[in-house]
């Protein structure tokens, strides 16, 4: 007996106007959708429209829906999918010349609005090009994204302007579908990608659940180990900052000793030494932990041959810079470390885009969702729902270059020992932020880095040791 395919919450979001019965596009989406809904899908429509009064009972239904969420979802599984009218907004202008009008604040705030409260598997955006409705939605997704494109226009392609910026939007997709080879191909000559095959036709809804599962698939599991995360309960809670620097990198000034001390006032029980290209600094750091109260967990922040950082944390040994994303991945599995991938889609930082992300998902333990050094919080947000839409585990770090900056951000989870443990409490973890100056921080380590000479960084350094000594020796403060 053939199994049966899993059920997901969906919504298909189409960027033309509801009542164009008669549009091939929203006659597409409403024969697809009617159909996942037929086999026991909930299913939701989102869509512009022309109807005072359609935009209105949605948006009563959206009101409600903030004390219920699922109640948008009630009764899209019978073969009736629920249309949501997000605004009245003016047809998509399909190869025109000049710049269409921008989509109104009020559509693009119900969009955002219905996919904060509603908790979907899958967002489906068809023509996503801005402005329009798809596009809207596929900037606000919390869920993964699938990205349909019907049209073989080359006109409307080639009058996009800011491609770069639609290249990098479109990296959001997590899986693309063409509804003909034409479409296919030249979408690909102007955004490469990977583009499946779903005709406009019966078939559809077949394939489209093929894709939906396939990407489903790739989701973490989020039990983690029951029996370990109930001896976990027992533990204490501690403060954890995941991510850090000391003076063994080339851009911090930040002895090991300074830092162990700033981490021991800061109330932090364990913290995460991640030095660029380096793990020397770690390791002098675990030599010393003891003697300040604090854990330390060796990792190194790895550049790789030009597809951005990423984190070993539980390492032992160094991890030579320059390898591919997939080889330096492959060389913290070795030493049974934890794959841990920091400011992930901060443009100002070298980082894996989506698409780099995508290829090593499955070996990825953990992802900073919060990094107070990301200079556009939008940056941030990206990370946290790129983990929450494949369900991995959640991080947060200083990134301190400065011994100011340390514990600006920190986790409250349960003590661990090892990597095993570490990853279990990390599940169940709550991130704690507090207000910081990045201009601050960052002025600093320009002062203690490049402004300041190398023989006054020398004395600055013997005068911040000989002050953690002396405190030291008087019995610290805790």
């Amino acid at each position: 007996m053939e199994a049966m395919s899993p059920l997901f919450s969906i919504a298909h979001v189409s960027p033309y106007p509801w009542e164009a019965e008669d549009n091939e596009l929203n006659i597409h989406v409403r024969l697809t959708a009617t159909e996942l809904s037929r086999r026991g899908h909930r299913v939701l429509i989102v869509a512009p429209s022309r109807s005072q009064e359609r935009v209105r009972a949605s948006r009563k239904a959206l009101r409600a829906a903030r004390s219920t969420p699922a109640s948008l979802l009630e009764g899209t599984d019978g073969g009736t999918p629920r249309v949501i009218a997000v605004g009245e907004v003016l047809d998509v202008v399909a190869g025109a010349r000049r710049r269409g009008p921008a989509l109104p604040i009020d559509v693009a705030r119900t969009v955002e609005e219905l996919l904060s409260i509603v908790e979907l598997d899958f967002v489906h955006v068809h023509e996503p090009f801005a402005p329009s409705t798809s596009n809207a939605a596929l900037r606000y997704s919390r869920a993964l994204n699938v990205g349909s494109f019907h049209s073989s226009s080359e006109r409307l392609l080639s009058t996009l302007l800011a491609r770069r910026f639609v290249e990098s939007f479109f990296g959001r997709l997590d899986a693309r579908t063409a509804s003909t080879p034409a479409t296919a191909a030249l979408m690909d000559r102007y955004f490469p990608g990977d583009y499946q095959l779903v005709g406009d036709g019966e078939q559809a809804a077949d394939r489209l659940e093929t894709i939906y599962c396939g990407l489903a698939a790739r989701r973490h599991a989020t039990a983690g180990d029951p029996a370990l995360k109930e001896r976990l309960a027992q533990r204490p809670l501690i403060d954890v900052d995941l991510h850090m620097h000391t003076d063994h990198s080339y851009d911090c000034a930040t002895p090991v000793e300074v830092l162990l001390a700033t981490a021991r006032e800061q109330g932090l029980g364990a913290i995460a030494v991640t030095d660029h290209n380096e793990i020397s600094g770690a390791l002098e750091a675990r030599e010393r932990a003891e003697a300040f109260g604090v854990k330390v967990i060796v990792g190194e922040e790895v550049k790789t041959a030009g597809q951005g950082e990423v984190i070993g944390l539980f390492i032992q040994e160094k991890i030579p810079r320059g390898l591919t994303l997939q080889e330096t991945v492959a060389e913290i599995r070795r030493q049974e470390g934890v794959v841990y991938v920091p400011h992930p889609f901060d443009r100002m930082h070298s980082v894996p885009d989506y698409e780099h992300l995508l290829t090593i998902l499955d070996e990825v333990d953990a992802i900073e969702i919060f990094n107070p050094r990301v200079a556009i919080g939008a940056f941030n947000e990206e990370a946290a729902r790129f983990a929450a839409k494949y369900r991995i585990p959640a991080g947060a770090g200083s990134d301190s270059h400065v011994a100011q900056g340390l514990g600006s951000v920190r986790i409250r989870m349960r003590d661990f020992d090892g990597p095993t443990e570490f990853m279990q409490s990390l599940r169940d973890a709550e991130i704690l932020t507090r207000p910081s100056s990045l201009l601050y921080v960052q002025a600093l380590k320009f002062l203690q880095t490049r402004a300041t000479p190398r023989s006054a960084r020398r004395a600055s350094k013997a005068r911040r040791l000989r002050r953690v000594r002396r405190a030291s020796a008087g019995g610290g403060r805790r």
